[in-house]
C-alpha cells in the first residue's frame, strides 16, 4: 500500500482516505505460527502537518494457527487500531524514543508497518473449539506418543514376584 507524498501534500488541512485490501502473506514464510493469511482490510486517512504524515488506520483480518492442542488449524479473526507518523524532513535524526518514521523518496510504502502491526496481533496459543479435532490429532510421532491418564493393570515388579505369590497364598489360606 504505496502513497506518494505529493498526492499526501496537496490535501491540505482535509484527511486523505483510504480503504482497500493488502496482500501480506509474506507473513506465512516466516518462522512463526501464521500457516495462512488471506488479504486484510485496510481502512484509515493520513493527514499531513508540516513534514509529518500521520496514518491512523484499522486492520481487520483472519489468519489461520495452529491450535495449540492438537495442531490443527484454526481461524482468528483480529482487529487492530494503528497510528503511525512519519517525518519527510531531511534533517530528520531519529531518536532512540521516538515513534517517528523517516521517508525517504517520494513514495511511502505503509505495507511493512502493517504486517508489523498484525505479527504483534498474533496470540501465543489458540485453541480449537471442534472436539472432533481431538480424536483427529496425532496419537504418536517420530520419538513421541500420547499417555493417556487411564489406569493400567497392576503390573509387578519381576523382584517382588516371588513376595506377591506369598500374599497371594495367604488369602487363599
Amino acid at each position: 500500500m504505496k502513497f506518494p507524498l505529493q498526492k499526501l501534500k496537496q490535501t491540505g488541512q482535509e484527511p486523505f482516505e483510504f480503504d482497500d485490501h493488502v496482500d501480506i502473506s509474506e507473513l506465512e514464510e516466516m518462522n512463526n505460527d501464521i500457516r495462512h493469511i488471506p488479504p486484510v482490510h485496510v481502512k484509515g486517512y493520513a493527514t499531513t502537518q508540516g513534514e509529518e504524515v500521520t496514518f491512523v488506520f484499522t486492520v481487520d483480518g483472519v489468519m489461520t494457527l495452529p491450535c495449540a492442542r492438537t495442531l490443527v488449524d484454526v481461524e482468528y479473526r483480529f482487529h487492530v487500531d494503528a497510528v503511525e507518523v512519519f517525518s519527510t524532513s531531511r534533517y530528520y535524526e531519529e531518536e532512540d524514543e521516538s515513534e517517528v518514521h523517516p521517508v525517504d523518496g517520494e513514495m511511502l510504502d505503509l505495507t511493512p508497518y502493517i504486517k508489523e502491526n498484525v505479527l504483534l496481533e498474533v496470540p501465543m496459543r489458540v485453541f480449537s473449539e471442534n472436539d472432533e479435532a481431538y480424536e483427529k490429532a496425532p496419537q504418536e510421532g517420530k520419538g513421541w506418543q500420547l499417555v493417556t491418564e487411564e489406569p493400567e493393570e497392576k503390573k509387578i515388579d519381576p523382584r517382588m514376584a516371588k513376595l506377591q505369590s506369598l500374599l497371594d497364598d495367604e488369602k487363599q489360606n
